[in-house]
Parts: structure tokens; C-alpha cells; sequence
């Protein structure tokens, strides 16, 4: 039971015995540092109750916790707030109780719990991974994992964004400008190979809208006119028409794309239960909007088209189907959200991990879905994420200025080996080892930055800033923890015994709270989706471990019981790190 469960208990039985009166809750906040204690009680919320003033209150339940709770040492009353000192005994009692459990902080799924979909990265099979895809990755993965372990059972997904205008500009391009080329001819990875015809492909259109242009054409009629325009339209609908060669292209060319991605997945560390492409999903939710005009749901134009009238929710009228019958992005959602929930039918709500500029779209769907009737559509979030950017500016894909996802791992990594070298860290490494924790330096630096901000903010990503060894970054976190291992390392002695009384340094006793608080950050940080709650309370703990490190002594203690404590200490801070940094898809090195 948790010290302020107990607490609240006990304040409740004061309360209840001294002045006859009956209360729900106790709020609590951390004790302000220039007071005595390690717990504060709200006094002023007892007033609407109590005819009395807050000095005395705070004085008689003092005394009262000092008669019948353990935990209480001592306390003192400042304005309208009882600050509580909290016996050593505790803490060192509380700590025995969570040392040896290898997944403190972590709550097993219910056996007959509904399961959370969570959806991200869905790239476009035109083109490589890029740095906006790279947070949409990170956060997905990062939520996912935060979810399982606040005690959820989770599916991992994405939609890939398989065919389409856009996908036939790579897919011609190619034809006439390829020659054939490969990905094992060429030895570039697939996706940035098609990502290069996409790129030929706009180039080859500007250079047709400006020779229009010449002609006279306006800018608008060249657009619409470009030779390599019509025949990207026309490969689309052959495309659509099954014709044998074109699909077989596609398919081919979309193969490629997916090996890269893997890799690209791979070297990243995030991984999906199930895919989902376009291409087979396009055509779902046409039934469910026949079903939904004959509920009402929907109205049918005189043109044909089928429209919701959302004006009456603050929204406007949306169309689900156009006149011709062909589905819109909105209908393909809605189809993909009710198979997926056939497909898994333990789901109960989905997290879509997808841009700040889509959070219209999803109030729309999410809004469609709950008058459709689905249960699970009350559960649905939008993981709304502001963009990122680079000191050089904006990115564009088919201009070529887009960050490559893997030049960008690529980049820190190498970040990560000149700063390693000019601290000298490394001495003793074989090249293998260095490369490997060049890696998980640069990853981590990259991962922590991006992460530790929250989803809603846009970022400016700043990568020589990411891979600074000291302050609010990945490596300084990594570095805390390898420090750690060498501790344990150098620990030559049976340090497993359970201590079961000592004096706490005060250092001490302030790292003990901050471990307390991990199960609720993580309970936290998925109720809020917001892997940037784990991340800051990393760097809230290694730094209060720091100011332990420096101030009492650890392997030099004379003290047997103080030095097995602090190493045991050390020990779970070390698996706390491990853990957290795991939530947040970063590895930690033994070494560095």
C-alpha cells in the first residue's frame, strides 16, 4: 500500500474520532525545500468542515499521526499545510520490498482486459523514412510500450500508404528513366531508390509545366496538361483496371520500398503485430455508409454523393462518398477501423499516432463512429504531434530536401563517435565495440531529444545539442547508467542480503522517494499518452543520483550494512533507468 493511501487512512480516522467529522479525499503535494518533511497535507479543503483554524487542525492530526502511525517521525505546521517527516524505518522497509522485483513499475495485463490498437508510422510506399516519420515512430513504439506496461494488452500497427497518384509518379518514372536499375544493380536500399524516381519524376513535370508555359499555356492549364501528368493518371487507372503488367510493377517496386523500411525499422528498434495496406483497404466502409444512409446516419446529395451534417457537433458536413461511387479517405478509416476490430475483436480503442494537421479528420471519424454505434469508438485518441524541424528549414519530398530517416541514424551516430573521441572515453574499446556504442549513443541522443518533448509541441531538432554528455539528454542518462554498472562491477563482495535497518543519509532517502514514484509515472504517462512524462523523469532521477554519487561515499564506506544499502541502492536505480529508457525504445550500454 502506498504511503499516501495509508496516510489519507489514517487522516480520515483523525478526523473522524477529533472532530466527528467524514472526508473522502486528502490532497498531498512534495514538501517545499526550505521546510522540514517528505509530505505535505492540504489543510485549507478541512475548513469547509472543521470551525476551526488551520494551525490547530494541522496540530491535532500531528499528534494523532505521532500516536498511531510509524511512518510519521515528526511534523510541523506552516500556514495551511501539515508537513510530515517520515520515518527512516520506512524507507528502508519499502525499498526491501521493491530491490529485488526485476519489473518494479510494471502492472501485468487482466487476462480478460480489452487490448489498445495503437497505429503509427504509415509511410507512403513512394519514398525513404524521413525525420517526421522517425517521431512518429518513436512516439507510437513509445506509447505502445508505455501502455503494456501500465498494464495494458496492446496490438502494434500501421497502414501503408500503397498506391495512388503518388505512387505511379515513382512507378513511371522509373519506366523512363531506370534502365532497369535495381536495388542490388544500383545498391541503393528500395525505398531510397523509388524515393529517387519520385524526385526524377517531379523534376521531368516542372521542366513540361515551364516549356507549356513558353507556349502560352497559364500555370494552371500546363499542370493539367504536362504529357508525364496524363500518363501517371492514366497508369493509375490502369492500375485500378488490374492490368497485369502495371501491377506487376507496382508490385515489384513496392517490394523494394518494404525491404528498405524493415531495415530502416530495424536499425530504429520499433516493430509491428500487423500491416495494413491501402490497397486492400480502400474499398472497405462502402457498405457501412449503405448502412448508415438507411439509419439516417448519412443524406444523399441529388448528385449522387453521400454526406454526413456534422453542423449541429461544431463540425461541418462531410463526404463519405463521392457521386460516382468511388470511396473517400474518410470511408476507407472508418472501413479499416471496424475490420480491424474484427480482426481482433478483444480491441476496446485505438491510439492513431498521425500529424497535428490531421486532428480535424480524426474528430470527424471519431465523431462518425460513436453515431454508427460502436461501442470501442468512445475509446478512441488521436496521438496529435506537432512537426519537426532543422535549423536548414522545411522539408520537402519530392524537391529532395527531406532528412533521411537512416542518413539521419547515420549522422548521430557519427555525432556520437567525434564526441566520444574528444573526451577520450573509449580507450581500450576494440573498433566493433565503438561502432556498437557509437550507435546507441547516437540512437538514444536522438530518441530522448525528440521524446522528451511533449507530442503536442513542435520541436527544432538540434542534433550536435542531442548528443551532449552533460544536461537533459539521452547520453548523460546512458552515461549515469554505465557509471552504475561499474559500480556493481568493482562491488567485490555479497551485497544481496536485505538490510533491514540503517540510518539514511538524507541523499538517500531523497532517491528512495524519487524511485517511489516510478509505477505512477508510467501510470501517468499512458493515461496522458505522453512519453515525455518517463523521459523527464529519467532525468529527474539520475540527477538526484548524481547528488547521492557525490555526496556519501559507496564502495569506500566502512560501514558493511550503509555500503550494501548504497549498492543495492545503486542497483535499482540502474534497473529503473534500463527500464524506463526500455518504455522509451533506447538501449543502455554496460560501458562508456
Amino acid at each position: 500500500m502506498s504511503l499516501s493511501v495509508t496516510l489519507t487512512e489514517q487522516i480520515q480516522k483523525a478526523l473522524a474520532e477529533i472532530f466527528q467529522v467524514s472526508i473522502e479525499k486528502v490532497e498531498f503535494q512534495a514538501t517545499r525545500k526550505e521546510f522540514p518533511g517528505d509530505i505535505t497535507v492540504v489543510l485549507f479543503p478541512f475548513l469547509k468542515m472543521i470551525k476551526s483554524n488551520p494551525a490547530e487542525i494541522g496540530k491535532s492530526i500531528g499528534d494523532y499521526l505521532l500516536a498511531h502511525s510509524a511512518r510519521v517521525s515528526s511534523y510541523n505546521v506552516v500556514s495551511g499545510f501539515l508537513n510530515l517527516v517520515i520515518s527512516d524505518d520506512y524507507y528502508v522497509s519499502n525499498f526491501a520490498q521493491i530491490k529485488d522485483n526485476p519489473t518494479y513499475g510494471f502492472v501485468l495485463p487482466q487476462p480478460d482486459a480489452s487490448a489498445v490498437m495503437v497505429e503509427y508510422s504509415s509511410p507512403n510506399t513512394n519514398k525513404p523514412l524521413h525525420l517526421g516519420h522517425v517521431r512518429n515512430n518513436l512516439l507510437g513504439y513509445s506509447v505502445a510500450e508505455i501502455l503494456k506496461a501500465s498494464g495494458k494488452k496492446v496490438y502494434k500497427v500501421q497502414i501503408i500508404n500503397d498506391r495512388g497518384i503518388h505512387i505511379c509518379k515513382s512507378m513511371l518514372a522509373w519506366q523512363k528513366f531506370g534502365n532497369g536499375e535495381t536495388p542490388q544493380s544500383s545498391g541503393l536500399k528500395g525505398d531510397k531508390l523509388v524515393g529517387k524516381y519520385y524526385v526524377a519524376f517531379d523534376q521531368a513535370y516542372r521542366e513540361q509545366i515551364k516549356d507549356l508555359m513558353t507556349q502560352g499555356k497559364t500555370e494552371e492549364e500546363a499542370k493539367k496538361q504536362a504529357p508525364i501528368i496524363i500518363e501517371a493518371q492514366q497508369m493509375l487507372l490502369d492500375w485500378e483496371a488490374g492490368k497485369p503488367e502495371v501491377v506487376e510493377l507496382w508490385k515489384t517496386m513496392n517490394q523494394w520500398v518494404y525491404d528498405g523500411f524493415d531495415a530502416t525499422y530495424k536499425r530504429m528498434g520499433v516493430d509491428f503485430d500487423r500491416y495494413y495496406y491501402e490497397s486492400n483497404t480502400y474499398l472497405l466502409g462502402k457498405e457501412v455508409v449503405q448502412i448508415g444512409l438507411e439509419k439516417g446516419i448519412f443524406e444523399k446529395d441529388p448528385d449522387g454523393s453521400v454526406w454526413i451534417d456534422l453542423t449541429a457537433d461544431g463540425l461541418d458536413r462531410k463526404i463519405v462518398l463521392r457521386s460516382d461511387g468511388t470511396a473517400v479517405y474518410m470511408t476507407q478509416d472508418i472501413g479499416t477501423a471496424i475490420q480491424r476490430v474484427k480482426d481482433f475483436p478483444d480491441v476496446g480503442g485505438m491510439v492513431y499516432t498521425v500529424g497535428n494537421e490531421q486532428d480535424y479528420h480524426f474528430k470527424v471519424l471519431f465523431l462518425i463512429l460513436q453515431k454508427l454505434g460502436f461501442s470501442w469508438s468512445e475509446s478512441l485518441f488521436h496521438l496529435s504531434y506537432g512537426m519537426v524541424d532543422l535549423p536548414s528549414g522545411k522539408m520537402k519530398s519530392r524537391e529532395g530536401t527531406v532528412v533521411d530517416a537512416d542518413d539521419l541514424m547515420d549522422d548521430m551516430a557519427q555525432t556520437a563517435a567525434e564526441l566520444s573521441s574528444e573526451l577520450g572515453k573509449l580507450e581500450g574499446y576494440s573498433d566493433d565495440e565503438k561502432n556498437k556504442l557509437y550507435n546507441i549513443i547516437g540512437l538514444g541522443a536522438l530518441k530522448y531529444y525528440i521524446l522528451k518533448v511533449d507530442p503536442k509541441k513542435r520541436i527544432l531538432f538540434n542534433p550536435e545539442e542531442s548528443v551532449d554528455f552533460a544536461g537533459n539528454t539521452g547520453p548523460f542518462i546512458q552515461y549515469t547508467y554505465a557509471r552504475i554498472q561499474s559500480i556493481l562491477r568493482k562491488a567485490d563482495f555479497d551485497w544481496s542480503a536485505t538490510i533491514s535497518s540503517v540510518d539514511l543519509h538524507e541523499k538517500e532517502k531523497e532517491l528512495i522517494k524519487q524511485l517511489q514514484q516510478f509505477p505512477e509515472v508510467i501510470q501517468s504517462a499512458a493515461q496522458n499518452h505522453s512519453p515525455a512524462l518517463v523521459a523527464n523523469y529519467m532525468y529527474e532521477l539520475v540527477k538526484e543520483y548524481n547528488s547521492f554519487y557525490q555526496s556519501v561515499s559507496i564502495l569506500g564506506e566502512p560501514d558493511n550494512d550503509r555500503k550494501v544499502f548504497r549498492v543495492q541502492l545503486s542497483a535499482l536505480v540502474a534497473q529503473v533507468v534500463k527500464s524506463g529508457f526500455g518504455l522509451l525504445g533506447i538501449e543502455v550500454p554496460e560501458r562508456m
